[in-house]
């Protein structure tokens, strides 16, 4: 978790009773429960206002698609808002045979495309429009967004969900008096899923593609970085997914996909606020307590190399110019992770960070400086990126001097003891001042309890950071801020009449 993130926690602290802020008294208000199928509930009690915020996260995402698959795991949680076979169909038994008639006719279809060249276009056409006929007679049996309309018809609010590269999140709240419903609802979809209208969802995600990626330059220069950064390991692919796998996933795909992941031991959830323990664990064993235990997901084995030199690349776009630097290091279980937290505060977050001051406000080479660890997951080694966007007039080169140098300040001298104390003193300030939502802390306990293996450790990352040292961040700069660990991504500027061209070694 990242230091800016520790707000949720400090923040969340407070919204206890006075004298409520250690973790010993925080833990009575705390009940744990795991289903005998494996699923794992966490029930904080909060009665001050009649509202229950859920947060259900599935120990899933990006990095454990398959080659090929790319992006399936976004997908997915589109198609987890599709409904049941009792929400969101008409009339679920001919609609369940025009899916399966969906399934082949884009299977012969497909078939016919994988020929190439060799595909007869006469036929290539009459399967496309079997197939077009066969979503339309599907559609006419589906309930649009029934599933999201039952629940903000039953006072909830806050709903949405988000696919990272460690994890598949899915949360909202409602009114005390209908935490059945969200029982009901929430393992209806996960025990009983229809993967309806998953070819027009999965346009949708190609639209976010194009959106986000091939119409913007900063999201092609991150995925470029990402894939020269990572030469094995899964945190080096798309995670939105490589447009021609998308255009290749099949319901049977997605299908699979569920029942690998989506098993109850491979998900928490965590209740906060107006709720009884006692009833939501009876609710659990008679909604979630039906679903099979299912296989053993798989995991991912795939181990980054250690990288033996600087990594390079360059992307040419019509766009200012942008620096990304990154530096590979380990987990979030790893003992050092709270100074990297530290040295994020220090070095590279907000406008009092020493980036942002001698990049922004005394060179005037950037117009924004920043950095941040834990990129694009927690759950494996990952990388400590540092970015910059050029002021007009000055370029990659003179920001990416001006970046080493700090970074070489960092590992050559102390940080002051002023500065050090800073970052504690901010922390335990949040801690009196501010108050949290109960569904930001839900998401920050679900994952913790996933990365970690321990909700607590949410906790105890302020002992951690309360105990780094001035000797610890520099340790930690000489050993990872290194040239042969590092990797330097260029957004070039060049002209629209320019042809795009990229280098990358």
């Amino acid at each position: 978790m990242r230091l800016a993130s520790l707000g949720i926690l400090l923040l969340a602290v407070t919204a206890l009773p006075a004298g409520a802020q250690t973790l010993a008294d925080f833990e009575e208000n705390v009940t744990e429960h795991t289903l005998g199928n494996g699923m794992k509930f966490i029930i904080v009690e909060r009665h001050e206002v009649p509202v229950v915020s859920f947060f259900l996260r599935a120990d899933v995402g990006a990095v454990d698609e398959k080659t090929g698959h790319s992006g399936l795991a976004h997908l997915f949680e589109h198609m987890a808002f599709k409904g049941t076979s009792k929400i969101g169909t008409k009339e679920f038994e001919k609609e369940k045979q025009a899916l399966a008639n969906v399934d082949s006719a884009y299977a012969a279809w497909a078939a016919e495309r994988r020929k190439g060249d060799h595909a007869d276009p006469n036929k290539l056409q009459e399967l496309e429009t079997a197939f077009r006929a066969a979503q339309k007679e599907a559609a006419q049996y589906v309930k649009s967004n029934e599933f999201s309309q039952v629940i903000e018809k039953n006072g909830g609010v806050s709903l949405n969900a988000g696919t990272g590269s460690d994890q598949t999140v899915y949360f909202f709240s409602l009114p005390s008096n209908k935490l059945e419903l969200w029982f009901s609802l929430e393992s209806s979809r996960f025990l009983d899923p229809v993967l309806r209208e998953f070819y027009k969802e999965r346009q949708v995600v190609m639209e976010e593609r194009r959106l986000r990626i091939e119409s913007q330059p900063i999201g092609k220069l991150v995925e470029e970085f990402l894939a020269v950064a990572y030469k094995a390991h899964p945190y080096g692919r798309s995670g939105i997914g490589w447009r021609s796998d998308l255009e290749h996933l099949t319901r049977e795909h997605a299908r699979e996909f569920f029942q690998t992941y989506y098993t109850p031991r491979n998900l928490t959830a965590v209740l906060v606020g107006d709720v009884e323990p006692q009833e939501a664990i009876r609710l659990a064993e008679l909604y979630f307590g039906r679903i099979p235990a299912g296989p053993e997901p798989d995991v991912v084995w795939t181990e980054e190399p250690e990288q033996e030199g600087e990594r390079r690349t360059a992307l040419y776009a019509q766009s200012q110019p942008i620096l990304v630097i990154g530096y590979h290091k380990p987990s979030i279980r790893h003992s050092d992770d709270a100074v990297f937290d530290a040295v994020q505060d220090i070095l590279a977050a907000g406008r009092t960070s020493r980036l942002y001051r001698s990049l922004v406000q005394e060179k005037k080479l950037a117009v924004a400086a920043g950095g941040f660890p834990g990129f694009p997951g927690e759950k494996y080694p990952n990388l400590f990126v540092f970015y910059s966007v050029a002021a007009a007039n000055k370029t990659n080169e003179e920001n990416e001097q001006a970046m080493l140098e700090e970074l070489e300040h960092l590992r050559t001298e102390l940080v002051t003891e002023e500065e050090l104390a800073r970052v504690k003193q901010r922390a335990r300030a949040q801690l009196v001042q501010q108050l949290s939502s109960n569904l930001g802390l839900a998401g920050q306990l679900a994952s913790y309890e996933v990365l970690t293996g321990d909700w607590r450790d949410l906790f105890r990352r302020l002992e951690a950071i309360d105990k780094v040292t001035r000797e610890d961040i520099q340790r930690v700069a000489k050993e990872y801020f290194t040239e042969r660990n590092r990797t330097v991504g260029y957004l070039v500027p060049e002209e629209p009449a320019a042809s795009g061209k990229e280098e990358r070694n």
